[in-house]
């Protein structure tokens, strides 16, 4: 059995506050433009200090602050990785657990919260209760009361309370492994659970199996762990939420409670902000992987859209999302089995076809992602030709959103210089030389030119 380190340091958000509001990384809480809550927040210690002693005037300012983050950071903008609009939190849970056994290619994934966290569901006594699950049920996975205590021995339980990633194989010789009938884990030849934590709250666990005996790429695990960390900063970040309503409705709230409850919010929106961008980072790795690319091709052609937005002149935030849209161009990939991939003769029809299908399957996958949704249009027409003649609606010329032909030149660019399974890289005159002679075909004339002074700069 295999442990990996899963997280940092158990320091609370409520002691590195006032930390926070000397050091200021909340770039992303800059980007709401909130606009006194900005100075309010930028503050020393000894301000700090003043606030909490102050009159009914900044009692009444930091209620508005505080209740203008709750209302931007609701519900359904904030909880787990997938944004599912559902009253019934099973079907969020299940879901999730189905997305990441499809993402992973693996045969189960289940999802386990505390009793703290399953909050409306039946923990039946139980530590750490199943609240989603990939396998089929005909009922309702939580109604089945599964799940651990953290006195007992059991790979779930190692995961949780010592933050740590376990592998698990040879399961038969393993006394922490104890196969639950409801979900087929007599099957099970690889187990691994992943703490759901940040660096305030243990959230839960995710257990991804596999029927084969193959070890899960670190790639894949990465992708899982980051989906881990979002998940426990979304849920924790929901807690905070409920607690700052909690203090908003209470009439004889001091300045200095109010003051650290928004700095504690302030500082899980940060965090989810940096757990966002290390969830796309690692998602984007384990479609390149997937893929067989002997090199980050996502990530290269997310750093040339980037670099050719510059070049054109594109204002930041769009920038940002046309970079976002670059890393995930192929995020339908990380759906199909590895095999399709490695396959050096033709392919079925069948296979040709969920090849084919597979920028549908990722934009359907995006689209349950709160925070990506907004590059979806840009992956969406990527594969679109100035000609008309591309997929998956045949748009022509400036019809294109512009993204997707930013996208699109920066794709073929990286691919052409890129060593491939089937084919060296090629230099990079060879390359420019081929897009240049299809402008007008396949690429914005616009696009090529600017590519052409970035690459001769």
């Amino acid at each position: 059995m295999e442990e990996k380190e899963a997280a940092n340091g158990g320091a609370s958000l409520f002691g590195r506050s006032f930390e926070l509001m000397d050091s200021d990384p909340l770039e992303e809480i800059f980007a709401l433009n909130l606009g006194d809550f900005i100075s309010e927040h930028l503050i020393s210690d000894d301000l700090a200090k003043k606030i909490a002693v102050g009159s009914n005037d900044k009692v009444k300012n930091l209620k508005n602050q505080l209740k203008e983050l709750v209302s931007i950071y609701s519900l359904d903008h904030t909880l787990c990785v997938l944004g599912f609009n559902s009253e019934e939190d099973y079907i969020i849970y299940n879901s999730i657990a189905k997305t990441i056994s499809q993402m992973l290619d693996v045969d189960a994934c289940h999802v386990y919260l505390t009793k703290d966290f399953a909050k409306g569901l039946n923990a039946n006594g139980k530590d750490l209760v199943l609240v989603g699950s990939s396998v089929h049920f005909e009922d309702d996975a939580y109604k089945y009361n599964i799940g651990y205590n953290l006195d007992e021995d059991s790979i779930v339980q190692k995961a949780f309370n010592e933050r740590v990633i376990v592998e698990a194989k040879n399961l038969d010789k393993n006394p922490l492994f104890k196969p639950i009938k409801d979900l087929d884990e007599d099957k099970v030849k690889i187990y691994t659970a992943i703490p759901m934590n940040n660096n305030a709250y243990k959230v839960g666990v995710i257990v991804v199996q596999s029927y084969k005996d193959e070890d899960f790429k670190n790639e894949y695990l990465d992708l899982v762990h980051s989906i881990a960390r979002l998940f426990a900063t979304s849920m924790s970040l929901q807690r905070i939420l409920e607690e700052s309503q909690v203090l908003l409705d209470d009439d004889k709230a001091e300045a200095s409670e109010l003051q650290h409850m928004r700095a504690e919010l302030t500082a899980l929106i940060g965090d989810l902000g940096d757990e966002q961008q290390t969830f796309v980072t690692q998602l984007a790795r384990a479609v390149d992987i997937k893929g067989q690319y002997k090199v980050a091709h996502s990530q290269n052609t997310a750093d040339l859209s980037r670099a050719l937005c510059k070049q054109i002149g594109l204002n930041e935030k769009t920038s940002d999302l046309i970079y976002y849209a670059g890393l995930l161009q192929n995020i339908g990939k990380i759906t199909l089995p590895a095999e399709l991939f490695n396959r050096n003769g033709k392919l079925t029809k069948e296979e040709w076809d969920k090849l084919q299908n597979s920028p549908n399957v990722g934009v359907n996958l995006l689209m349950n992602i709160n925070f990506l949704s907004e590059v979806v249009p840009y992956i969406h027409y990527h594969k679109e030709r100035w000609d008309g003649k591309g997929e998956p609606e045949g748009l022509k010329g400036m019809s294109i959103p512009f993204g997707s032909r930013i996208i699109a030149v920066a794709d073929a660019f990286s691919a052409l210089t890129s060593d491939r399974p089937f084919r060296d890289a090629m230099d990079k005159d060879k390359a420019l030389s081929i897009i240049k002679s299809e402008v007008g075909v396949k690429w914005d004339a616009d696009v090529v030119d600017a590519l052409f002074k970035l690459m001769n700069k």
